[in-house]
This record gives structure tokens, sequence and C-alpha cells, in this order.
């Protein structure tokens, strides 16, 4: 192959593997992030899993109440171990019989005692090897204990699932709440990029003026010195949002080595942000919290019945049949088998009424439970509400601060190029500037955060 062609294949691998990377990076908005959590969040899984368990323990216990059937064979030698009975007959004589009018083991049994009838010497019996096959089928027929325990099994899976649909709403928490830190980390990292290159410019002209003997070195170091802040600012600001990006990735369930991207925009998650959520009230049936706790106190009054049922009787039948493959001449068991079993309990110490104590304390401490929740969602209804509304007054506060601070910069900075002001007022300046961007920041986050803890509370997230 000649030059052209070999390049020409490195050409086209290498555009290649361009493309691959290129569309290697997925780009997710927030509402496809936390749908691509909900299904792929390992926790979230895990929590699904519990779901499955949960199902399958209910299976087991309504196994019990239905027919078991169970087989087994046995085979018993006993090496032709003789006994001798002593002295037959006596000289009795047996009545004449009709063999002809019983079966082949009914003849072999009647010949056996007509020889030991004889009279003759000692009788010598051999035993024989047995085999038996049985099958056995079995029935519960009555235990309150069993369908109070199928209720609870029952309720055990529900309360599974409310714990997924809680670990969903924690899930997408994780996940708006760390798009949210990405969003407004990358807003701080474009702030600083800029101040960093107005003050590269104010450097350099600090530097052209202090040639010219028109400024001080002190205020060329002042600079300086700025500008070594902004840069260990804006490293300190890249190291967070590459952090931020790995936590996003594993409440995504992806892999590190995953390219993603972020495609809203913090002017449009701050638009929906100022959307009036404190017109609205809570319902406790849709707080996932509130739910889980009602079905705790459900589950402990069936542990209660549960142990109650420990008083009664349980009553169950069976039938089996044995398949006699060997036996002996003097074998006069039935093959068929059936019966009823009631098993009623009477005394046990004490310790029945020991668990249904301990059962009804479980129950009292539940329902004490889900009162104190009750009054504590309540109470946080009402403190959310109140950092919802600072939050906004404090966010609409910040942000004319940062216009007014930008004002008085730029001001300063076109005074400091005439020579009207020094190098300290122009620095303490751009001081007040990022000090103002930085509670714009803050504020940011303090009303997305707000935000985000009152939908999650309404169970709206």
């Amino acid at each position: 192959m000649n030059k052209i062609g070999i390049y020409g294949i490195v050409i086209f691998l290498s555009l290649s593997t361009l493309s691959i990377a290129q569309t290697d990076t997925v780009t997710f908005n927030l509402s496809k992030a936390q749908e691509y959590a909900l299904e792929h969040n390992k926790e979230l899984l895990n929590a699904r899993e519990d779901i499955a368990i949960s199902e399958a323990e209910y299976k087991e216990t309504r196994s019990q109440g239905l027919p078991q059937v169970s087989g087994s064979m046995d085979y018993t030698t006993n090496f032709n171990y003789e006994f001798e009975l002593g002295v037959r007959g006596g000289g009795v004589s047996m009545p004449d019989i009709n063999f002809g009018l019983l079966d082949q083991g009914d003849q072999e049994v009647l010949s056996a005692i007509q020889q030991m009838m004889e009279p003759s010497g000692p009788s010598t019996i051999v035993m024989e090897d047995q085999m038996n096959a049985q099958v056995r089928v079995s029935q519960l027929i009555f235990s309150g204990q069993y369908w109070i325990g199928l209720e609870t099994a029952r309720i055990a899976e529900e309360l599974a699932r409310k714990q997924v649909k809680k670990t969903k709403l924690d899930v997408k928490q994780q996940v708006t709440n760390t798009y949210y830190l990405i969003l407004i980390s990358e807003r701080s990292l474009d702030i600083l990029q800029k101040n960093l290159s107005n003050l590269k410019e104010v450097l350099e002209h600090t530097r052209n003026m202090y040639q010219m003997g028109m400024v001080e070195q002190t205020d060329v170091d002042q600079i300086r010195m700025d500008v070594s802040k902004l840069k260990n600012s804006l490293e300190s600001t890249r190291r967070n949002i590459r952090m931020n990006y790995k936590m996003l990735k594993i409440q995504l369930g992806l892999d590190q080595t995953q390219a993603i991207a972020l495609q809203d925009s913090l002017s449009s998650v701050l638009s929906k942000a100022e959307g009036d959520l404190l017109g609205e009230e809570l319902q406790l049936d849709n707080n996932p919290s509130f739910q889980m706790v009602r079905s705790r106190e459900h589950l402990q009054k069936k542990q209660v019945d549960l142990q109650k049922w420990a008083y009664a009787p349980t009553i169950s039948g069976y039938y089996s049949y044995t398949e006699k493959i060997m036996t002996t001449a003097f074998d006069l068991s039935p093959k068929h088998a059936a019966g009823i079993t009631l098993s009623l309990p009477i005394y046990t110490g004490g310790s029945r009424q020991a668990k249904i104590s301990k059962a009804q304390i479980e129950l009292d401490k539940t329902q004490r439970q889900k009162a104190l929740l009750k009054d504590k969602l309540k109470l946080q209804e009402n403190q959310l509400k109140t950092d919802l509304k600072s939050a906004l007054e404090n966010y609409q506060t910040q942000k004319e601060n940062v216009e007014v601070a930008e004002n008085v910069y730029d001001n300063i900075y076109d005074k400091y190029k005439q020579g009207a002001v020094s190098s300290m007022d122009l620095t303490q300046a751009n001081s007040n500037y990022l000090e103002a961007k930085s509670n714009y920041i803050s504020s940011i986050i303090d009303l997305l955060q707000a935000k985000l803890a009152l939908e999650k509370l309404y169970g709206t997230l």
C-alpha cells in the first residue's frame, strides 16, 4: 500500500475517533437529568429491589396456606435376622378354611399361622428387608395467624413501594440541587474570568503609569496582588465545578469517564424559581414521610392482631399414600391414611401475653410518631415559606446591589485612568463589586434551595 493510502486511512480513523468523542458527550436539561436518575440511580435501584424482596416474602407467606405435597422413600434391612417362637401348635387343630376366597397376602398369613399351630419343634422367623415409597398431602384449614400474617406481608410490600417513592423525591432533590450548584458555579467562574481580564488591563495600565512616574510601585504591587487572588479564586471555582460534575454523575448513575453537559441556563432556572409557592398548602396525604409512618402504623396494628391470634387453635388436614415395594408377610399397615390435626395452645408461661404487650407498646410509639410528624411537617411548612419569602427579598436586594457596585466600579475606573483617584480607591471598588457579586450568587443558592425544599415537602418536585 502506498503512503497516500496509509495517510488516508490514518486521517479517516482520526476523523472517526473525533466524531465518536464529539458524540460521546451527553447533554441534560434539568427534566431529562431527573428522569435519567430515576432509571439509573444506584440507591433507587436498590430501593426497587426491596419491592421485589417484599413481593417474594408475600408469596412465601401465602404459600404456607396452600397444599403442601411431600414424598419420601425408605429402605430397611435387618440383615436376615432370625428369631424363634418356641414350640408350635401343642396339638391344637385349625378349622378348615377355603383359601380360594382370600387374597394372596391373607393366604400367606393364615398359612403361616396354620404352620405355627401344627405340633412340631421351635418356629424360626426371618426378618426380611422392607422398602416403602410415600406421598403425603397436607392442607392448612384454619389459622388466624396465617391470615393476619398474609395481610402484614401485603402491608410490608406497600411500605416498600412508599419507600421507593420517597427515595425518588430524595434523588430528584439531590440531582436538582447539584444541577443548580453547577450552573451557579459556572456563572461565578464567568464573573471571575471577566473581572480578572479587566484587572489585568488595569495592571498593565498601572505599569505604564508607573514607568511614566505617575504612580508608585506600591500601586502596581497592590493590583498585582489582587490579580493573584483572583487567579486563586478561579482555580478553586474550577475545582468545585469538577467536583460537582462528578457528584452529578454519581447521582445520575453514570460512569465517571462519561462526559456530560448541562443544557439549561441559570437565567431560565431563576425565572421558574421566582414562581409563587407561598399560596399553596401542605397536603399530608401527598407527603412521602407521612405516608410511610401511616403505613407503619397500619403494619403495627396487624402485629398486635397477629399476637392475639396466637391464642386461637390451628386446624390442618392430611392424606398419605404408601406404596409397599418390599414388605414382610406380617405387615398389616394400610396404604391409605387421612386425618385432621387440631393444635390448641394451652399454656406457654405467659410469653404470648408478653408479645401482645410488646406489640401494643410499639403501636403506641408509632401513633405518637405519626402525631409528632404531623406537627413537625406543619412547622416545617411555615419555616420553609418564611425562608422562601426571605430568599426572594434578599435575591432582589442583592441583584440591585450588583448593579450599583458595577456602576461605582466603572465610574472609579474611568477616574483612575484620568489620574483622579488612587489605585487604592480602584481596588476597593473592585473588592466591593466582587463582594456584591458573591452575595448575589449566595442569594441565588438560598432562593433555589428554599424553593426546592418546599417543593419536596409538597411532593411536587
